[in-house]
Order: structure tokens, then sequence, then C-alpha cells
């Protein structure tokens, strides 16, 4: 019998991802795969352009979906009438 690995979800008062930090790393390695992209078809290497730039789709794709769920979280703590700031690991 496999083994079920139970993992808690994450709740409005206890999130399971810290979403500022996630949108920092995650932009900051949309910005390096982007550079880097570029450089490597400067230099006509296509072959690893190509894969840093679904690289780079992926990372643009998932700042979206932070930026998307950090809404949602902020028109929640609004429903509520929480004003709330969050600090980068929350």
């Amino acid at each position: 019998m496999a083994k079920r690995w139970d993992r808690e979800e994450g709740t409005f008062d206890r999130p399971y991802s810290a979403l500022n930090l996630r949108l920092i790393l995650a932009s900051f390695g949309l910005v390096c795969f982007a550079a880097l992209t570029a450089v490597l078809f400067w230099y006509d290497i296509p072959g690893w352009g190509i894969a840093t730039a679904v690289i780079t789709v992926l990372a643009a794709i998932n700042v979206a979906v932070v930026l998307r769920r950090r809404r949602q979280r902020r028109r929640r703590e609004l429903a509520q009438g929480k004003d709330v700031r969050h600090s980068i690991f929350e």
C-alpha cells in the first residue's frame, strides 16, 4: 500500500504559500531567464535559447498566478473589514 502524504491545505489565516516571497522569487527568475534568453539568441545558440524562453514563459505564468492570488486575498481581507499589510514571508 502506498503511503499517503497528509498535507494541510492553506487557509485564509494560515496560507500555504508565502505569496509576497513567491512573487519576488518568480519576478527575479523571470528577469534573469529573459536576459539569459536574449543573450543566448544574441550569441546564436538557439537550442538553449528556446529552452530558456520556455522557462521564461513559465515564470511569467507563475507571476500572473501569484498576483491573482494576492488580489483574491486582498478582496477577502477587505470584505472582512481588515486592512492588513503583509510582510515578505506571509
